[in-house]
């Protein structure tokens, strides 16, 4: 009866291939085509290092929201863990930086999506296409597969997870005898902090830990596997891609970084002035393109999710239905009414979204996990060394980011 039941729950469980596929391809996305503009100022050297110090506090913080959600016997989303481990002050905080966090990512991804789609078939089909067409296009197409739910995405998202990885290499192989190395060579150390914010939102992808608790059956060790294998695959993606796009445009002149950052460009329309190549344009167009979807739909995912956990609500039906409308409206309305939005909209959900409901709001849920709640203190399994000090150091890391960001603003 134990073995009969042992295999049921075997074959019920979600792929854990599947869940490293999510969690890169929401990391892989819109950061993809606006982190080498924000970072060509500090310099090939800066931002590698700012690269690894992101990925590690990112890891580490979900590491942590991990442990959490562990901590609840049933499935419960970032609403429910906040409010019974810091009350109703952590409650409300989880509710504005995940509305304020994920409607700025949306409005980020819809904008671009719109923009590149839009162009494609401009492109392709000598056929001028406004932005908003392509932004409809992909807010219904997405609206419906995140219906469907988890399984549905994890397969769809499969094949643009394919796609995006053959673009990729496609488009690295195209562009190297175009790289100048003497453009690695800029330093400019002074401004590496700065980059700190996008950089943390492109290693963004707490808000599917709940889910993937769900659909690995709470499989800590495939848990933490999926953690850690998700975020270094696109870190070597984005240290590779951040070589390529720094070592073919200079910083100065026309159509270098700092022209490039004043029109808010996105790193393939870069791409398209600088090589003069239609191959690499046409990579480049599928590779965005890709990006920014295996990022929209996970986070989509999970903000339905999110959204029924806050407001008590069975995703079923009309339900599930007025869920996923909540997630793809207000996006699409900023969207369609400040098409340039996206480099913005990146910079502050980074600055403000993701290190306090990413960064904080964990140390503190773990805080009060492992310290003040001591029915849960012995059965608890801790994802992350360190203790008191190693969350301490979390905290303080993300006030010194949205402290840069007053600085910058200052």
């Amino acid at each position: 009866m134990d073995e009969a039941m042992d295999q049921q729950k075997a074959e019920n469980a979600g792929s854990l291939p599947g869940a490293i596929l999510l969690i890169a391809g929401c990391c892989i996305g819109a950061g993809m085509l606006g982190v080498p503009v924000v970072s060509a100022l500090a310099g090939f050297k800066p931002s590698l290092c700012m690269f690894l110090v992101s990925w590690l506090f990112m890891t580490a913080t979900a590491l942590l929201l991990l442990e959490v959600t562990l901590s609840f016997r049933e499935e419960v989303n970032l609403v429910t863990m906040a409010e019974k481990c810091l009350g109703w002050p952590g409650k409300w905080a989880a509710w504005a930086c995940f509305l304020f966090l994920f409607y700025a990512l949306g409005v980020a991804y819809l904008a671009g999506s719109g923009e590149l789609v839009s162009d494609f078939i401009s492109e392709n089909f000598q056929m001028k296409v406004p932005h908003i067409v392509g932004t409809v296009a992909v807010s219904i197409l997405f609206g419906g597969f995140v219906y469907a739910g988890t399984h549905a995405v994890d397969l769809f998202n499969r094949l643009l997870m394919a796609g995006l990885a053959a673009s990729y290499l496609l488009l690295v192989e195209q562009g190297l005898p175009h790289i100048h190395m003497e453009n690695l060579r800029h330093s400019n150390w002074s401004v590496a902090l700065f980059i700190l914010p996008i950089l943390l939102i492109s290693f963004g992808f707490h808000n599917l830990i709940p889910s993937l608790t769900y659909y690995l059956q709470r499989d800590a060790r495939r848990l933490r596997l999926a953690v850690l294998c998700g975020s270094a695959i696109p870190l070597l993606i984005y240290l590779v891609w951040e070589w390529l796009i720094l070592g073919l445009v200079p910083i100065y002149g026309q159509g270098g970084f700092l022209e490039i950052l004043e029109k808010g460009q996105l790193a393939t329309d870069i791409l398209r002035e600088k090589t003069g190549s239609l191959k690499i344009v046409q990579t480049a167009q599928y590779f965005a393109l890709f990006a920014i979807l295996t990022s929209f739909l996970g986070n989509s995912l999970s903000f339905v999710d999110f959204l029924a956990d806050g407001w008590h609500v069975k995703k079923e039906g009309i339900r599930k239905l007025l869920l996923c409308a909540a997630v793809v409206v207000p996006p699409f309305v900023m969207a369609y009414a400040y098409p340039n939005i996206f480099l913005t909209a990146l910079h502050y959900a980074g600055a403000f979204g993701a290190v306090i409901l990413f960064g904080i709001l964990p140390a503190l849920m773990v805080w009060s996990v492992r310290y003040r709640r001591p029915e849960t203190r012995n059965s608890i399994q801790q994802m992350l060394p360190g203790g008191k000090a190693a969350l301490l150091c979390i905290i303080l890391f993300a006030l010194v980011v949205i402290g840069l960001q007053f600085v910058e603003a200052g």
